[in-house]
């Protein structure tokens, strides 16, 4: 996997051999994104099966979709794509001895779904953008943070390419600057034209009448269509909402939670405060020695403040609750 940790100054892979090395990869974000956590969390259990005992591979691979599922509590495709392997080690048809293989085959066929699958909803995104938009996008949804294309700025790139002309403004995303660092450094590959901003800016640029929409991405969405994503995106979305510029959320299906009715019962990941008090300013440190910080990895945007869900199945708009319901039994009879 590309080490995200590294970019933009170097780019680099990360080789994973073994369970705790992909968990650490998880848990120091060097790889990072709803939709690659989940095809990241489908390898490492491949991992633990090639690395477990014999006669011991069923239990050593159910062990490991608890670890892998803990190391990143918030973001719901991780468990997704845990639970979907899981299914193999609990098929008592399935043998100890192919268990691997079993797995091998469904991480690779799911990473081939997430690259459709971005396709698709980048397309269904892509149809919101304007030629002459100026966009705020939050946080990192690229390439990136899936197999390949994208959520949001999936969206945002797939209307680039069919010749539209868009003006990104790149929000830092603070403390780990994802905007910065990972957005910026994919706009040069893709050639989309931005300029970065700090995130309180966000406010002072929708308030001015110049920004035309703002896309992010999502971790989790309750089946009331509250989206927790990454820290900011809440404020974003309450700035843009009072200057009555649309919020549009983009991720796949797989980010769906049924099983939660609303935003307020999504556990909220608080990362290490050392990612807040690392921040320097001309080579020094920015707080007091001995200071302490609290940092919330995510927050709650309720669905109130959101124009539409933009999902592979098509764009869902509000009352949500209905409507994602709505889609979930369509597909489901689709799978029938």
């Amino acid at each position: 996997m590309i080490d995200q940790r590294r970019l933009p100054r170097r780019f680099e892979y990360l080789h994973c051999q073994t369970l705790d090395e992909m968990i650490e990869a998880i848990r120091s974000m060097a790889i990072r994104g709803a939709p690659a956590l989940a095809v990241a969390g489908a390898y490492g259990m491949v991992l633990a099966a090639l690395k477990a005992s014999t006669g011991n591979v069923r239990n050593q691979s159910k062990r490991a979709g608890d670890l892998l599922i803990a190391s990143r509590p918030t973001a719901v495709n991780l468990a997704w794509g845990v639970n979907r392997m899981l299914q193999i080690v609990n098929d008592e048809s399935i043998s100890d001895v192919e268990i691997a293989s079993k797995l091998l085959s469904e991480a690779h066929a799911m990473a081939e779904e997430d690259i459709q699958i971005n396709r698709k909803l980048a397309k269904n995104g892509a149809s919101l953008i304007n030629d002459g938009d100026t966009i705020i996008h939050h946080c990192n949804t690229g390439s990136l943070a899936v197999v390949d294309w994208g959520t949001a700025l999936g969206a945002i790139r797939f209307a680039h390419e069919q010749g539209k002309h868009i003006h990104l403004l790149v929000d830092e995303t603070r403390p780990r600057l994802q905007g910065a660092r990972l957005t910026a450094w994919e706009c040069e590959q893709y050639g989309i034209p931005y300029e970065i901003i700090t995130d309180n800016a966000a406010g002072y640029f929708l308030r001015s009448g110049k920004v035309n929409k703002v896309f992010f991405g999502a971790d989790r969405v309750a089946a009331n269509g509250d989206v927790v994503n990454k820290v900011g995106t809440y404020m974003l979305s309450l700035a843009a909402h009072t200057n009555g510029v649309p919020v549009y959320s983009v991720f796949p299906l797989s980010t769906l939670d049924m099983s939660i009715p609303n935003g307020d019962l999504i556990p909220i990941e608080e990362r290490d405060g050392d990612e807040v008090l690392g921040l320097e300013f001309h080579g020094e440190p920015v707080a007091p020695i001995g200071a302490k910080a609290r940092n919330p990895a995510f927050d709650i945007t309720p669905h109130e403040l959101i124009t539409s869900l933009v999902t592979e199945a098509g764009i869902i708009t509000a009352p949500f609750e209905k409507n994602l319901a709505r889609c979930v039994y369509n597909i489901r009879l689709e799978g029938k």
